[in-house]
C-alpha cells in the first residue's frame, strides 16, 4: 500500500477555519500541499488568513459561511469547487458553546448552539457530500468532544449536539462509504488556544483540566490537526464511521491523574488490602 500524506492537488474545505483546530488544520492541510476553503462566520479573518496563505506560496481561498445556512453552504462549497477544483474533503469544525444550567438556558442559546454545532455541521457534510459522491471519492472529518462521550455541567446544549456529532457521523458512513467516501469523527479534550483560556474560569485548566488528563495538559492545536490529516489521507483508508479520541486519556478512566497516582503508591496497595 502507498501511503502518502502528501494533499498536492486535492481541494479542501474547513468550516471555522480562521481560528482554533480549523486554523490549525488549515495550515497543516496547506503544508501537505492541499488548496483549502477557509470558510468562516468571522469573514474578514477568513479572507485575511487566505491571503496570507497565498503569500506564503500556498493555495487557499477565504469563504464567508454561516454554516446555519444551507444556501449559503451551497455557495461555498459551489466557490471552492469553481476555484480550487473537486471537493476531496471537508472538516467541519465551526463550532460553538453557549454555558448555562438547564434550568436557566434559553431557548435562543439552546437554538443558538445546537443549529451551529449539529444543523450547521450537518448541511456541510451534506453539501460537500453531494459533491463528492458525484466524484466518487472523499474523506470527512467532523469535530465532535469528550463531550460526545459524557456530559458536562451547564452544557446541555453543547453536550446534546456533540452527542448528536456522534450519530450524524455514523450514519454517513453507513450511508456513502460503499460509494467512496469515509466518514470519521474526533473527540478532542480541551484544546490549549487564547480563546479556550479566555473563556474559563482562572485556575481551571491547572486544578481540573490538566489534572484529570493522564498527561496532564490540554492539547495543542497541531496535535489534534494531526489526527484529522491522519483521517483525511490514505493512511485510513479502511477507517469509517470511527470516532477517535484526542484526549489525553482524560477518557480512560473514573480517576484524575493525580489520584490515580496517589492510589498507585497508596499503604493499601502496598499491603495487599487491593489484589487481583
Amino acid at each position: 500500500m502507498n501511503v502518502s500524506f502528501d494533499f498536492g492537488g486535492k481541494a479542501v474545505m474547513v468550516t471555522g477555519g480562521a481560528s482554533g483546530i480549523g486554523r490549525a488544520t488549515v495550515e497543516a492541510l496547506v503544508t501537505a500541499g492541499a488548496a483549502v476553503g477557509i470558510a468562516d462566520n468571522q469573514a474578514d479573518e477568513a479572507l485575511a488568513f487566505a491571503e496570507t496563505i497565498r503569500g506564503q506560496g500556498g493555495k487557499a481561498i477565504g469563504l464567508p459561511l454561516d454554516v446555519r445556512d444551507s444556501a449559503a453552504t451551497e455557495r461555498a462549497v459551489e466557490t471552492l469547487e469553481k476555484e480550487l477544483g473537486p471537493i476531496f474533503g471537508l472538516v467541519t469544525a465551526a463550532g460553538l458553546s453557549r454555558p448555562a444550567p438547564a434550568e436557566s438556558m434559553s431557548e435562543a442559546s439552546w437554538d443558538l448552539v445546537v443549529d451551529t454545532n449539529l444543523k450547521g455541521m450537518f448541511l456541510s457534510c451534506q453539501s460537500a457530500g453531494r459533491r463528492m459522491l458525484d466524484h466518487g471519492a472523499g474523506a470527512i472529518v467532523n469535530i465532535g468532544s469528550v463531550n460526545s462521550i459524557g456530559g458536562f455541567a451547564g452544557r446541555s446544549n453543547y453536550c446534546s449536539s456533540k452527542f448528536g456529532v456522534a450519530g450524524l457521523t455514523d450514519v454517513l458512513a453507513i450511508e456513502w462509504s460503499r460509494r467512496g467516501i469515509r466518514v470519521n469523527a474526533i473527540a478532542p479534550n480541551g484544546v490549549d488556544t487564547p480563546l479556550v483560556r479566555q473563556g474559563i474560569p482562572q485556575g481551571f485548566v491547572a486544578d481540573v483540566l490538566d489534572d484529570r488528563t493522564p498527561m496532564g495538559r490540554m492539547a495543542l492545536p497541531g496535535e489534534v490537526a494531526s489526527v484529522i490529516l491522519f483521517l483525511l489521507s490514505d493512511a485510513a483508508s479502511y477507517v469509517t464511521g470511527s470516532m477517535i479520541r484526542v484526549d489525553g486519556g482524560l477518557c480512560s478512566g473514573f480517576y484524575t491523574h493525580r489520584q490515580g497516582a496517589d492510589l498507585a503508591s497508596s499503604a493499601l496497595l502496598r499491603e495487599g488490602v487491593y489484589t487481583e
